[in-house]
């Protein structure tokens, strides 16, 4: 299938804050070739954008990362310098390249993904305990390793990578994060790139799979019991689907989304595929031992849940026994889900109107905040 559409954005003003270096098929993997870009001209959006959208059973290899034989003192980034909507985020081609410490290495970036806490933190919603102003936001990133600090064993340059380059997503997230040429990351965070895996499609991955599976570990879920996902087709939702098939060994799955995603839920392993536009799940005569909601209905969800069960609530007012984490980015965490991603058992999932080119970030933004989103939305390519 193959369609076009064109949309129209408001073009941004430029920001050139320096920034110091201290400071659908079965076989479910949407991947979509990388579309051409026009060099970026100061701003993270473009005037006009026309996006082509089609998909294909087989991979579409992103294009490899050429070895960089000298790193730059400055990179070109998208930044902002003051909390608020997508208008503050700005285009800087005068960015310091981050500085590597002993434990970490220099990722030139292929692909980065948007996250839900991506634009929760451009809101000023943890200000408290953010890095200071200003900030080059993202947290996944796809990218190979162009330089190692001295205390690095299991990394070199030329690996290709993937990761959550923040450890604790709301406590001091980095200055320098990966919507940029190249971001600094700790070895521990990192995990090698699947090797079936294009960039784009391992981009998707590291925060929403980390969030699946640590969800999941911390209700206790094992083989033989049952689980309901609220917004089975979401980035996080989809990996929680395939997670439980195929590593936790569930009995029963159900999962929601909107009509048009059902036969998504199917694909992924969903025995129930429930279309929340047309019933309420919480009248569901049917309870779960688990129910991961990723959408912000903890106060229904706690409807469906047997008693002793557990309700993950990802975002939302938490209802008992609901109850909240903050993900904890871990390279260990991807490095034991690698050979299920390089089975094909677990597929990841990238929206088709992405992905978006470096230059579109203020629109990938607006798309990711619309909660319309199938699996993640990805930036591709990186300058």
């Amino acid at each position: 299938m193959e369609t076009t559409m064109t949309t129209a954005v408001p073009k941004l003003t430029t920001l050139n804050p320096r920034i110091p270096s201290n400071s659908f098929s079965l076989r479910f993997s949407l991947t979509f070739p990388a579309k051409k870009s026009a060099r970026v001209k100061q701003t993270c959006s473009p005037s006009h954008i026309s996006l082509r959208v089609s998909s294909s059973s087989q991979s579409q290899a992103a294009p490899e990362a050429t070895k960089v034989s000298s790193i730059p003192s400055e990179m070109k980034a998208c930044v902002y310098g003051e909390y608020g909507g997508v208008e503050v985020l700005k285009f800087d081609d005068k960015v310091s390249v981050p500085e590597v410490k002993g434990d970490q290495v220099l990722i030139k970036v292929v692909a980065a993904a948007l996250n839900p806490v991506d634009a929760k933190r451009r809101q000023g919603k943890f200000k408290a305990t953010d890095s200071p102003l200003p900030t080059v936001p993202g947290y996944d990133v796809a990218g190979v390793v162009v330089k190692v600090g001295d205390q690095v064993k299991g990394l070199k340059e030329g690996d290709a990578v993937y990761g959550n380059i923040n450890e604790k997503a709301l406590e001091g997230p980095k200055q320098f994060g990966s919507l940029a040429e190249y971001t600094a990351v700790e070895e521990k965070l990192l995990a090698l790139k699947p090797k079936n895996l294009d960039f784009i499609q391992a981009a998707g991955l590291p925060l929403a799979i980390e969030t699946a599976y640590e969800g999941l570990e911390r209700t206790g879920f094992s083989a033989g019991k049952s689980i309901l996902v609220l917004n089975g087709a979401g980035g996080v939702g989809s990996l929680v689907i395939q997670l439980a098939k195929h590593v936790f060994g569930a009995s029963r799955i159900a999962a929601t989304s909107s009509s048009g995603k059902l036969e998504l839920l199917k694909s992924l392993g969903a025995d129930l595929a429930i279309d929340y536009t047309k019933e309420n799940f919480e009248d569901l005569p049917e309870k779960f031992d688990v129910v991961y909601d990723a959408i912000g209905q903890c106060d229904k969800a706690v409807k469906v849940v047997k008693e002793g069960g557990s309700v993950v609530a990802l975002t939302g007012a938490v209802t008992p026994p609901g109850f909240r984490f903050v993900v904890t980015s871990n390279g260990d965490t991807l490095k034991t889900l690698n050979p299920y991603l390089e089975s094909g058992k677990i597929k990841p999932v990238v929206d088709p109107k992405g992905p978006f080119t470096f230059s579109q970030v203020a629109e990938a933004f607006s798309y990711l905040e619309t909660n319309r989103a199938t699996g993640k939305v990805v930036i591709h390519p990186i300058p």
